[in-house]
């Protein structure tokens, strides 16, 4: 009996087939965790994918080589200007990651979204709700987002620019 039940295992196994793997669903928004990013939506999926399972590299593959973070620092009077490019926002990413044992974020509705100059080129206006917890628990963070994309000869899109719209 053992022999017949290690034959068929190995068959299976032989054949890439895991039974006891939850099903993939091929149709719908949430088919893929991470995405092959050949739209700006798919984008977004990843970036999801990134804060909430604190990934850096796929977060770092999410933002273009010319990438630039755009915001306001509300904790300085008056606000200051906070402006950075692709380097900085991982190194500060990776910190947030480090820091908070839970990092949920919810992207929202969109206010707005089309090509920008050409059709390598594309911007989306998006609410979302940021939740950390951890040391030194924040309120639930729920503001608006500006993100330009930016598609590669590769056809696939990276966020060349984020601007954080929240007011705190």
């Amino acid at each position: 009996m053992n022999r017949i039940l290690l034959s068929v295992l190995l068959i299976i196994f032989l054949l890439g087939c895991n039974p006891f793997a939850p099903e993939l669903i091929e149709s719908g928004p949430q088919s893929a965790i991470i995405t092959g990013q050949r739209t700006p939506d798919e984008v977004l999926t990843n970036f999801r994918y990134a804060y909430v399972f604190k990934d850096s590299l796929i977060y770092s593959d999410v933002l273009d080589s010319s990438f630039l973070f755009i915001s306001k620092n509300y904790g300085s009077t008056p606000p200051t200007d906070i402006n950075w490019g692709r380097d900085v926002d991982i190194k500060a990413t990776v910190g947030l990651f480090r820091y908070y044992s839970v990092v949920d974020l919810n992207w929202g509705g969109k206010l707005s979204e089309g090509f920008i100059a050409d059709s390598t080129f594309y911007e989306i206006k998006i609410t979302f709700q940021l939740t950390l917890v951890g040391r030194g628990d924040i309120p639930t963070v729920k503001g608006e987002a500006l993100f330009n994309f930016k598609r590669n000869r590769s056809e696939v899109w990276k966020i060349s620019r984020w601007e954080d719209l929240s007011s705190f």
